[in-house]
């Protein structure tokens, strides 16, 4: 069995080609895509080269952890049937190309207890619940509703949505770019080098993914605030230690959703208190990928591109 699938040679080198895939076992399902969300943050360290190694990565490799698929092959302990339609939070069933995160490939065999069902009528929203995932568990790790969010991408309007839905006060968000300030839905979003400080705050979710942004949020902080890291930073992080000091801050790490924050997404979008709408931008097809992923990566209007594995071929 064969797939399409976008691959990363190297640092710099994308190509789409037909790799092997593993053979599909009795508790494995077998899922043709739809679509794929391209990630701006970890995705781009991948390809960039800038992703700190850890156990498992190497080139090449199949990215992606943003894939809505429907099952067409289901073994007899999978779970699932023919038809389901899934939501792929990776996969690594490739013969020539490790799978990290492994879910952009038109073809996807991967364990039925990693696809989750989702309704038919989120089908293109649901590429967002990776990332709807993350700023729950930022929102669920903060231990105070937070005061501030930096960042307007699509992680940082999900986290002031989600602290919304969950029934909190809405946020500030802090953005530079004037294209990224736009949208904000139920909250204000402001320019962060022209807003005051105001009122200091007892807790900041950064979403920026930016080591320079922590500083200035530590000096926002009140004594005894906390500042919850959400992004993926690269190897190293820092910040001056006096205001820190001073404040007597503590600095949490929001890592990897889990499963149950997925499930606490779907269950806020089915009750209608989470909107996942309005943040899927662009689209393009798998034979336009290379450009794709240089415009998700480097255009600033580009809220999140998904590639169409409908408009292969």
């Amino acid at each position: 069995m064969y797939t399409t699938a976008v691959v990363f040679q190297e640092p710099g080198s994308l190509q789409v080609r037909r790799l092997a895939l593993t053979r599909p076992g009795c508790s494995d399902v077998v899922a043709e895509s739809l679509l794929s969300g391209i990630s701006t943050g970890t995705e781009k360290m991948l390809f960039d080269g800038s992703m700190p190694p850890f156990p498992g990565m190497r080139y090449p490799l199949v990215p992606g952890y943003e894939t809505v698929a429907r099952v067409v092959e289901a073994g007899p302990d999978s779970e699932h049937a023919i038809g389901d339609l899934v939501f792929v939070p990776g996969a690594n069933c490739f013969e020539d190309a490790a799978g990290l995160f492994g879910a952009t490939a038109e073809r996807i065999i991967l364990p039925g207890g990693r696809a989750i069902p989702i309704a038919d009528d989120l089908a293109e929203d649901a590429v967002l619940l990776s990332l709807a995932a993350t700023a729950h568990h930022a929102v669920k790790r903060a231990h105070a509703p937070a005061d501030l969010v930096i960042g307007h991408g699509v992680l940082g309007r999900l986290i002031a949505r989600v602290q919304i839905a969950l029934g909190h006060k809405p946020p500030r968000v802090l953005e530079t770019s004037a294209d990224r300030r736009k949208g904000a839905d139920g909250y204000e979003a402001v320019d962060a080098a022209s807003e005051s400080a105001g009122a200091p705050c007892a807790c900041i979710i950064d979403a920026s993914g930016n080591p320079a942004a922590i500083d200035g949020a530590i000096a926002r902080l009140a004594r005894g605030g906390e500042l919850v890291l959400a992004g993926f930073y690269g190897e190293r992080v820092g910040f001056a230690f006096a205001p820190a000091f001073m404040r007597e801050i503590s600095i949490s790490l929001a890592s990897e959703f889990k499963p149950n924050d997925i499930h606490a997404v779907l269950a806020l979008v089915a009750s209608g208190r989470l909107s996942l709408k309005g943040l899927i931008t662009h689209s393009a097809r798998p034979a336009d990928a290379e450009a794709a992923y240089r415009t998700a990566f480097g255009d600033p209007a580009c809220l999140k591109m998904v590639i169409d594995w409908r408009t292969a071929g």
